[in-house]
């Protein structure tokens, strides 16, 4: 195992609104201070009873998903909790990943299938 999983990411229009409709849906609570980020109107959580935290990011423009359509595809990413990047970097390459970006304190990749994620210091 080379981490753990922080968060789920969803890229939306509106932050607020969307962890608004899943607490509604799922139980929990919105926007929980946590050391992991900051809140603000582009970015906003949700932590479920069972430790499971949704994420809300605000994307300008944001074209919303359509089921089966490839032009529309599923705009979703997940975060991952490591120890130290560059230690772990190595096995993640090793599995299939690509680096794509480094941002800090986030450094993301693609799966071997082109899905981003992000591995994040823990």
């Amino acid at each position: 195992m080379i981490g753990t999983l922080q968060c789920l990411v969803l890229d939306c229009p509106d932050p607020a609104l969307l962890a608004r409709f899943y607490a509604g849906l799922l139980g929990g609570e919105v926007d929980r201070p946590d050391r992991r980020w900051a809140l603000g109107p582009g970015w906003s959580t949700l932590h479920l009873d069972g430790g499971t935290v949704l994420c809300f990011q605000g994307v300008a423009d944001h074209r919303p998903p359509e089921w089966g359509d490839p032009e529309h595809p599923q705009q979703a990413h997940l975060d991952i909790d490591v120890p130290d990047l560059d230690a772990v970097e190595p096995a993640v390459l090793a599995l299939g990943a690509v680096r794509l970006h480094d941002a800090g304190g986030w450094r993301i990749y693609a799966d071997p299938a082109g899905h981003p994620f992000c591995l994040v210091r823990g």
